[in-house]
């Protein structure tokens, strides 16, 4: 039973999990905590196109007005949320529907996820293993925590999408296998450019297994024509009418004609399939000299990053962005959570590819090894790879685990065993490290720290913003980071989010705070700003007064007062201050 209904077992177990979740955290979902500013913008992208707003117009008109701001998204994503809301509103009201939708979405890719994890610990380690995947998954910590409640911006899919093309390089039926990782590949760059790498990746895998085996045809020709109809088709269906030029951060013509280029270069190849390894080889690396020829004269601007953001804007902002900056540079007690599945992971990889070495699960376990040695590199370029090294390791880390099951089965010494299963999960999933920084307060944060992140997580409440409302609408100014939130819960426009291409807005509101007086007014007076709002304290407003001591918001801070300011009365405890700009 447990082999042969796997799926519809791992589909009950999802429930469970989801149903528990929902539970646990049904009064932040009450509270529509949407702790990141993505969540929020993708709520707003939701009830704008549920208010009217035109499909492929993913402008956002309520940061930065009158004109608005184009984001880089699709709306790939929207349609879980959309689709919730439309069958709760009737039920519960337009509200709850909203709390609701953004509770359940984010655990719809989580069922994706376990069943192809499931189904490569299935193949490479044993068919009985595949509960470890679920197991292992919810031990992880950053991975778990883009699946969960209220976090419904679209990092679930991508790593969904990850999860299936590691099971579809995995899939011994090869054209099954070449179609699921072409068509993961096309939904993830459909959604966003994020798993770019791996999806190179996984192409050049297959591509070289075709090189080394030629009875891997039938998964490069799938591949290569789920890779160029799927891409083509996401672009029909959900590009934007602003990712229709020649940009480099999205699905534009630029990744459209790339992977429909690459997709016709493997399928040729696929088709010739000359007996030769050697030829085979010489075709592959021209192939792919041709495709890299093309995008660098063809897109010359998108060699560098793909934000096209200016200097000042990427000094200033983007290199500081916490998630972009390397894992070493991050405290041990974020870090070390977050490295310690990986490398587990990584290591029972190597040591199954090694075991399976005369097997026909060496392909396999070699590319989940690829994927789990490239993931941690990436860790080491930016910290925001933590939750896709995280699942890349569950199926390393399968693998070490039952290696350990015949000898916990083995009759004698049963109980002390049941302990020995339960320490030894602790160890394999790395969760050790957790325990191990909040038992013995490993790196605990500074009373500075912990002050800046209560403050910070205060001003982004319901009650905090709530009362907002009583003043008449209008735009704000305020912090970048704030602006998101503020449109979502309150009818008050505001000036910036923290997206590259709302990069302009972003440098006037850094501008306004780190220069002086006379130049925030003439800032805010040209946004056509009538309140600031600012939270002490709050994270953001730290970078103010450390980068300019004597800027307008060190001032500001300080409490000097300015004529040009009236300070607004705000309810008893508020955490905010106002002043209406004159």
């Amino acid at each position: 039973m447990l082999d042969r209904r796997w799926i519809r077992l791992t589909l009950y177990a999802w429930a469970v999990i989801m149903v528990w979740y929902l539970w646990k955290r049904w009064t932040a979902i009450q509270w529509l905590s949407l702790g990141d500013t993505d969540d929020n913008m993708r709520l707003m992208q939701v009830r704008a196109w549920l208010a009217g707003q035109g499909w492929f117009d993913l402008r956002n008109y309520r940061l930065n007005p009158p004109a608005g701001f184009d984001i880089h998204w699709s709306r790939l994503v929207d349609l879980p949320i959309a689709a919730l809301i439309v069958l709760l509103r009737p039920i519960v009201g337009v509200a709850q529907a909203e709390r609701l939708a953004c509770g359940i979405a984010p655990m719809l890719p989580m069922a994706v996820a376990l069943v192809a994890l499931g189904a490569t610990i299935r193949r490479l380690v044993a068919p009985l293993a595949w509960p470890l995947g679920i197991a292992l998954f919810l031990a992880t910590t950053v991975c778990l925590g883009m699946f969960m409640p209220d976090r419904i911006d679209h990092h679930g899919w991508q790593l969904a999408m990850l999860a299936v093309t590691v099971a579809g390089l995995c899939d011994p039926a090869r054209a099954r296998g070449g179609a699921l990782v072409g068509v993961a590949t096309a939904v993830s760059f459909t959604i966003g450019l994020e798993m770019l790498p791996y999806a190179a990746m996984a192409g050049g895998i297959i591509a070289l297994s075709w090189v080394w085996d030629v009875a891997e045809r039938p998964r490069l020709m799938a591949y290569a024509l789920a890779l160029g109809g799927g891409t083509a088709a996401g672009y029909a269906g959900f590009t934007s009418y602003a990712n229709r030029v020649l940009r480099c951060d999205a699905l534009t013509p630029v990744w459209l004609s790339t992977m429909v280029l690459a997709g016709a270069l493997l399928l040729a190849l696929a088709l010739w399939s000359p007996r030769h390894a050697g030829v085979r080889l010489a075709l592959t690396v021209a192939a792919g000299a041709a495709l890299a020829a093309f995008f660098a004269l063809a897109f010359p601007q998108c060699l560098g990053r793909p934000e096209q953001v200016s200097p000042e804007l990427y000094a200033t902002w983007l290199a500081n962005v916490r998630e972009a900056k390397p894992i070493y540079k991050h405290p041990l007690r974020v870090a070390l959570p977050i490295v310690t599945l990986p490398l587990i992971g990584l290591i029972g990889a190597m040591l199954a590819t090694w075991r399976a070495r005369a097997d026909q699960r060496v392909l396999g376990w070699a590319c989940v090894a690829l994927f789990g040695a490239f993931a941690g590199l990436m860790l080491l370029w930016q910290a925001r790879a933590g939750p896709a090294a995280q699942l890349l390791a569950i199926p390393g880390a399968a693998a070490l685990a039952w290696m350990l099951v015949p000898w916990l089965l083995a009759p004698r010494h049963r109980f002390a065993k049941g302990f020995a299963a339960i320490a030894a999960f602790v160890v394999l999933s790395g969760s050790f490290a957790q325990l191990a920084i909040d038992w013995f307060r490993i790196d605990s944060p500074k009373p500075y720290v912990q002050r800046v992140n209560r403050a910070t997580g205060r001003c982004l409440t319901i009650p905090a913003m709530a009362p907002l409302n009583r003043l008449p609408a209008q735009t704000m100014f305020t912090f970048v980071d704030l602006g998101p939130r503020l449109i979502t819960l309150t009818h008050h426009d505001a000036i910036a989010g923290p997206y590259h291409r709302n990069g302009d807005a972003i440098l006037d509101v850094h501008h306004a705070f780190e220069r002086s007086p006379a130049e925030a007014r003439a800032i805010m007076k040209r946004h056509g700003a009538t309140i600031l709002l600012v939270c002490p304290n709050m994270a953001e407003s730290t970078n103010y007064r450390a980068k300019a001591p004597a800027g307008f918001y060190s001032q500001l801070a300080r409490g000097k007062t300015f004529d040009w300011l009236v300070p607004v009365p705000l309810v008893k405890g508020s955490p905010f201050r106002a002043f209406r700009v004159e």
